[in-house]
Order: C-alpha cells, then structure tokens, then sequence
C-alpha cells in the first residue's frame, strides 16, 4: 500500500524535483557543443522553472523562501543525476551522456509520480501527481528525438534499437 501525501508533502516533493530538473538541464545546456541540444536543454530548463512557478503558488509552506530567490539558490550538487551529468562532463562525454541521463531520469519520474499517484487519495493532490506525469511524458518525447538526432538515427526502428531497449 502505497503512503497517502498531503496536498503540502505532495507540492514540496513537486517544487523540489523541478528545480532539481531545471537546474540538471541548465547544466547540461551549459556544455552542449551541438545547438540544437543546447536550444532543447534550455528550453527544458525553462520549462521546469515555470513547472516550479505553478506548484509555488499553490504551496503554504516558506522553507523554500519566495519562488524567485529559490530559483536563483545553489543546485543541490548532492542530487545523483546531477552528480552523473558531472561525471560525464568530466570525463568530455557531453549531449550524448546528458540527453542519455535525462531518459532515463525522465523515465524514473514517470515511474515514480504514477506509483505516487495510484496511493493518493485526495483528488488535488493526485492531479498534480497526474499532471507532472504529463509533462515528464513530453519532455521525455522531446529528449528521445533529440537523442536521435544527435546520433544521427534515421528511423522509429533505430530508436528501438538505441533507446527504448
């Protein structure tokens, strides 16, 4: 039986993944050689920051401070995604490992909020599970086709082969 969130638990759990994905594709946007990647990562970052903006103004709780000073706050360097992407950057492996890591942490969010999701009760709180499924979904879409572009993938069945396996 899955735990039962609090409108509040479920809004901090939001505001705190989004940010932690905003400032994983600013990162990532940061080093993109390709322009293309770099425009998508970016367009990812923003994305995230306005996602952050929307459960911001339905949260009560202030450990966060206000929205624009927590945006601006220092990335959680501790996050494991992030320390991966710094990993990879380190090791000079750029878009490829950062688009590579964003599916898979795309996908893990998808997971994650529709097992959250399926215990809540209360029908606001599991919206908001619902909606950031919906929006992980996309941007999950978006990196798979930019993944394929950066490696050149011709068709669905490359995509098959490299990225759904």
């Amino acid at each position: 039986m899955g735990r039962e969130y609090s409108l509040e638990d479920a809004l901090k759990l939001a505001i705190k993944a989004e940010k932690d994905s905003m400032d994983f594709y600013a990162r990532a946007a940061s080093i993109a050689k390709n322009e293309r990647a770099k425009k998508v990562f970016e367009l990812l970052a923003a994305e995230e920051a306005t996602h952050v903006k929307h459960f911001f103004d339905h949260y009560k709780g202030g450990e966060f401070g206000d929205l624009t000073t927590y945006l601006a706050s220092p990335v959680d360097t501790k996050n494991p995604t992030y320390m991966k992407l710094e990993k990879a950057i380190s090791e000079d492996m750029g878009e490829q490992k950062a688009l590579e890591l964003a599916l898979i942490e795309e996908k893990d969010c998808i997971g994650q909020y529709t097992q959250l999701a399926a215990g809540v009760v209360d029908p606001m709180v599991k919206s908001i599970f619902a909606r950031v499924v919906k929006e992980t979904q996309g941007h999950y879409d978006l990196i798979e086709a930019e993944y394929a572009h950066v490696m050149g993938m011709v068709n669905d069945s490359d995509m098959n082969t490299f990225v759904r396996e």
